[in-house]
């Protein structure tokens, strides 16, 4: 029996765009069939955010066809986008923190009296209420947005999406800061846009996601379309080798390298109403991973470590030497560095070039007589920047346009630069590419390799499975199991991060 032939909800032919002599995009084809749930999927700078923002009139492209239900349409700012039906959610809400959760949900479109400039401010809450409805969520409309967590902001902006009687939906990395309870019931909503027809544009980086989620998945790499497959007819190291040329087997290449001096030395760390009695050591050479699940306080015995918020109990060793660690400053000074959770917070000054962050934390290295000698700055920049591969158009470029991957690469340039004998990553790889991912744990078995003691807390099993020597898990607070590498699996892992009690 022939298939039937669905006219394309939306489609992009030969879609070009360049940023400064850079190529965004390269002759790029896009589909999306209505009522489809159509993933995104590629490394961080192949290009999948920036088609995003041409579809939603962000961006406007150097040359191609965008064609909205067989006719060839121009996007030439956001509105025209929304006026034919397509709403985007971005990793970031978008949304205004001391505005009501109706007042968000109909933002530029207020009901308004017939010929009166006056808002139907009773109809407006009604029509927020019964649009969160439809998603099958309660939530008072009168409530401001500032007091939500990112799921409720999600479940405003697909309101919102509703309102404007969106038929496209965007869904840029949504799952990034969700709980996996969050997540699901995310997908829930979106299964049930999709049961109304919407088409909706899923881009991720979890690949597990992908598959839950998708009907089918659109594939680019620098820039350019590569496959589109049905998810039913295509598997998780399939997708990986079209992303990045590579299998799945060479995610965590994991070096063995001797582990030898204890560099660090923790006992009886407490911190009132978040950790307590944490005790563990850290050896050279040695990846010990920190592993649980939301909410275990990992992240906070870190920073306590770093002297960013010191413990209220406990003692530090650096190298069998008992240390005061009471601030950032004094924990550099025993060659420590820290790489945050939040890149974009806590890790770059977004505003500034990719150069003055890098030297940021040894830029006294560099003045002499209170100034600054940029050709030597600048070599130092250059030559970290060149041995991490950090893709940019130059140094000059600002850290908050680099990708999400390259952002990360930047991060660990600045602390990189201090040549730490302890480096603490918190999330390494959160939120970045598959390709990218590979590039930093082959960096960190490098580091191993050069007698760099690491401390790697992360959320992702595999990870902390592939890489680590040692892992230790947390829960709530408490250090509740740890394995050596060959002890370690997802089920032991998994029950000591659910477990309250210490063992």
């Amino acid at each position: 029996m022939a298939k039937t032939i669905i006219t394309p909800i939306l489609e992009l032919k030969g879609i070009s765009k360049s940023f400064g002599g850079v190529h965004a995009l390269t002759d790029v084809y896009f589909s999306l069939q209505p009522g489809e749930i159509h993933a995104l999927i590629g490394e961080n700078g192949a290009g999948k955010s920036t088609l995003m923002k041409i579809i939603a009139g962000v961006h406007q492209p150097d040359s191609g066809e965008i064609i909205i239900k067989d006719q060839i349409e121009s996007f030439h700012n956001p509105l025209v986008s929304q006026n034919h039906g397509i709403a985007a959610i971005y990793q970031e809400p978008t949304l205004y923190m001391d505005l009501d959760i109706a007042e968000n949900i109909f933002m530029g479109h207020h009901p308004q009296y017939p010929g009166i400039p006056y808002i139907k401010w009773k109809e407006m809450h009604q029509e927020a209420a019964r649009l969160i409805s439809l998603l099958g969520k309660q939530m008072n409309v009168y409530s401001k947005v500032r007091g939500l967590s990112i799921a409720q902001m999600q479940i405003v902006e697909m309101a919102k999406a509703l309102s404007m009687n969106a038929r496209i939906l965007i869904m840029d990395e949504p799952t990034s800061a969700l709980t996996q309870n969050e997540v699901a019931d995310l997908f829930h909503l979106i299964r049930k846009l999709k049961l109304d027809g919407v088409a909706v544009i899923f881009i991720s980086h979890r690949l597990e996601e992908v598959f839950e989620i998708a009907d089918c998945v659109t594939i680019f790499r620098d820039g350019r379309f590569v496959d589109t497959k049905f998810i039913k007819e295509t598997s998780e190291n399939e997708l990986i080798r079209l992303m990045v040329g590579r299998t799945l087997d060479t995610l965590f290449p994991k070096k063995q390298v001797p582990i030898t001096d204890e560099m660090l030395r923790v006992e009886g760390l407490c911190k009132n109403g978040l950790f307590r009695n944490i005790s563990f050591s850290l050896h050279k050479g040695e990846i010990l991973g920190l592993s649980g699940l939301v909410g275990a306080r990992r992240t906070e015995v870190a920073q306590a470590i770093f002297g960013i918020n010191p413990p209220d109990q406990g003692k530090i060793w650096i190298q069998g030497k008992l240390k005061e660690i009471d601030s950032p400053n004094a924990a550099m000074k025993e060659g420590m560095a820290y790489v945050p959770e939040d890149r974009q917070m806590h890790g770059l000054i977004l505003g500034m070039g990719i150069k003055e962050n890098i030297t940021l934390t040894v830029l006294r290295q560099f003045v002499k007589l209170a100034l600054v000698d940029n050709n030597k700055e600048g070599e130092f920049a250059s030559g970290i920047a060149q041995q991490l591969e950090i893709k940019t158009a130059g140094l000059w470029q600002k850290a908050q346009e680099l990708s999400g991957g390259n952002q990360q690469k930047a991060v660990l340039a600045k602390w990189l630069g201090t040549k730490p004998k302890i480096l603490i990553l918190d999330e390494p790889t959160r939120g970045i590419d598959v390709g990218t991912k590979a590039a930093v744990h082959q960096l960190m078995g490098d580091l191993a390799e050069q007698g760099v003691a690491i401390l790697m807390i992360s959320s992702e099993l595999p990870e902390i499975i592939g890489m680590s020597d040692r892992v230790l898990v947390m829960c709530e607070g408490n250090l509740t199991g740890e394995f050596s590498r060959a002890e370690a699996t997802q089920e032991k892992i998994m029950k000591a991060a659910t477990r309250r009690s210490v063992p």
